[in-house]
C-alpha cells in the first residue's frame, strides 16, 4: 500500500515515534510518503527526496515550531494545509495513497485530508496528540468562546469529520474526545498511544555509567533525576524551579534539565537566582547523545501544567521507560497518567504544586536503590507490552481487514 503522513514532527534520521511507527510500515512492506514542513529559518525550498527507504516531501512553510513569534507561528499554522496541498499536488499527483496519517499538532489540516480522500478514496486515520485550542484556553492563550477560539474549535470538528479513525494516546484521551464531542461515533475512536521501537536493553556497568557521569561533570555517588524536553507553559515550570529551590542542600540528589522552548531563559535565570550547586540546565541535546545521558541517569521526571482539564500524555514516559528509569510525574488530575505508573508499578505521581509529596517522593526514591531498579525495569517490561510501534501499526492496519 501507499502511506501518506503528513506532520510537522518528523525526522526521517533519528528515533522519535513517528520516524519510528514509519519506518515500522516500510518493514512490512507498504511505500511510505511523508509531507513535513521546512520552516523558513533552514534556507530550504520544498524538495523531495528518497531516504532510508522512505520518501520525504519537504515544504517550505514560515516558522512554526521552537522560538516564534505568535503572528508567525498562527499564519503558519493557519497556511500548513495550503500549503502541504499543493506540494502534493505537483509533486504527488500520480501517486495514489490507500490510507493518509496525520498527527495533531497542528488542527488545519482538514483540506488536505480531504483532498487526498476525495482524489484517491484513501482511508484517514488522525493520531491526535494535542486537544487545541482547549489546552490553549487553559493555558490562557486563547480566550474561551472569543473569535479566535471560535474559529479553531471549527476547524478542530472538521478534522475529526473528516477522520474515519482517531486514535488517541490513552483512555482518558478516548473518554474526553467523546465527551465534548458528541458527533463522533465512538467505534471510531480508539486507544493508539505514543509508541517506539526500543533500543534492546541492558544494564550497564559501573564503569560505562561512570564514563558517561565525567563527561556531564556530574558527581559521584548522588541520585541522578533527568528532565528531558520541552521547556514552555505547558509544563508549568514554576513548579519545577520550586523543586531546585527545595533541594538545594540535598547533596545525595543531582538534577539535570535537557531541552530548550519559549521559557528556557525564564527557567535558566530562575536557576541562576538560586544557584543550586545539585541542578544544571542543558540545551536540547541530538537525541544519540540525550539517550547516552539517560544511559547515567536513575530517574526520570514529568511535568505538566496543573491548568490543564485535558489528558495529556508526555511522549518523554517512553523513552524513560525504554531506558529502564522509574518515573517521577507531577502534573495536573485531568491526565491519566497517573493510572499508567501505577499499572506498570514504575514509578510516583504527584499534582503539580504539591511539593511535600514530590520532594519526599524523590527523597525515598534516593534512600532506596533497590526500588529505584525494580520499578525502571517494571516500566521497561510495560513498555515492550504496550507502548511499541508493531502495536500501534496492527492497531491502524486492522481497519484495512475490517473495510
Amino acid at each position: 500500500m501507499n502511506i501518506l503522513f503528513l506532520t510537522i514532527a518528523y525526522n526521517n534520521n533519528s528515533r522519535h515515534i513517528y520516524s519510528d511507527l514509519m519506518r515500522e510500515f516500510r518493514d512490512h512492506g507498504h511505500t511510505v510518503w511523508v509531507v513535513c514542513q521546512s520552516e523558513r529559518r533552514n534556507k530550504r525550498d520544498t524538495c523531495l527526496y528518497k531516504e532510508n527507504g522512505i520518501n520525504v516531501l519537504l515544504v517550505k512553510t514560515c516558522n512554526i515550531k521552537g522560538r516564534v513569534s505568535k503572528i508567525e507561528k498562527g499564519f503558519a499554522t493557519l497556511s500548513i494545509g495550503y500549503l502541504f496541498q499543493r506540494a502534493i499536488s505537483k509533486y504527488l499527483n500520480n501517486v495514489k495513497f490507500d490510507l493518509v496519517l496525520y498527527s495533531t499538532p497542528p488542527i488545519t489540516l482538514f483540506n488536505v485530508v480531504q483532498y487526498i480522500k476525495r482524489r484517491d478514496g484513501a482511508l484517514s486515520y488522525l493520531l491526535l496528540k494535542d486537544i487545541f485550542p482547549q489546552n490553549a484556553v487553559d493555558l490562557g492563550l486563547i480566550k474561551k468562546n472569543g473569535i479566535i477560539h471560535k474559529y479553531f474549535t471549527l476547524k478542530e470538528q472538521k478534522l475529526y469529520k473528516i477522520s474515519d479513525y482517531i486514535g488517541c494516546m490513552s483512555k482518558a484521551n478516548v473518554e474526553y474526545l467523546l465527551k465534548h464531542n458528541r458527533y463522533i461515533e465512538p467505534k471510531r475512536v480508539e486507544v493508539n498511544p505514543n509508541s517506539i521501537k526500543p533500543l534492546k536493553f541492558c544494564l550497564y556497568d559501573s564503569a560505562c555509567v561512570s564514563g558517561i557521569r565525567k563527561k556531564y561533570s556530574i558527581p559521584e555517588g548522588v541520585l541522578v533525576f533527568i528532565y528531558g524536553g520541552n521547556l514552555g507553559l505547558p509544563q508549568g515550570l514554576e513548579f519545577l524551579v520550586e523543586v531546585c529551590r527545595a533541594i538545594k542542600e540535598k547533596e545525595y540528589i543531582f538534577l539535570l534539565i535537557v531541552g530548550d522552548g519559549n521559557r528556557y531563559n525564564f527557567l535558566a535565570y530562575a536557576l541562576a537566582q538560586i544557584d543550586a550547586p545539585n541542578v544544571r540546565i542543558f540545551k536540547k541535546l541530538p537525541k544519540a547523545e540525550y539517550d547516552e545521558l539517560l544511559i547515567a541517569c536513575d530517574v526520570g521526571l514529568i511535568f505538566l501544567n496543573p491548568k490543564f482539564t485535558i489528558p495529556n500524555f508526555p511522549s518523554r514516559l517512553t523513552a524513560y521507560m525504554e531506558m529502564g528509569l522509574p518515573v517521577l510525574a507531577a502534573t495536573d488530575i485531568a491526565t491519566d497518567i497517573k493510572e499508567a505508573l501505577l499499572d506498570a508499578k514504575c514509578g510516583f505521581w504527584s499534582e503539580n504544586g504539591d511539593l511535600d509529596s514530590f520532594v519526599a517522593y524523590m527523597d525515598r526514591l534516593a534512600g532506596d536503590r533497590e526500588l529505584c531498579r525494580n520499578m525502571g525495569l517494571n516500566g521497561r517490561k510495560y513498555l515492550e507490552k504496550y507502548y511499541t510501534v508493531d502495536r500501534s501499526y496492527q492497531t491502524i492496519m486492522r481497519h484495512f481487514s475490517e473495510a
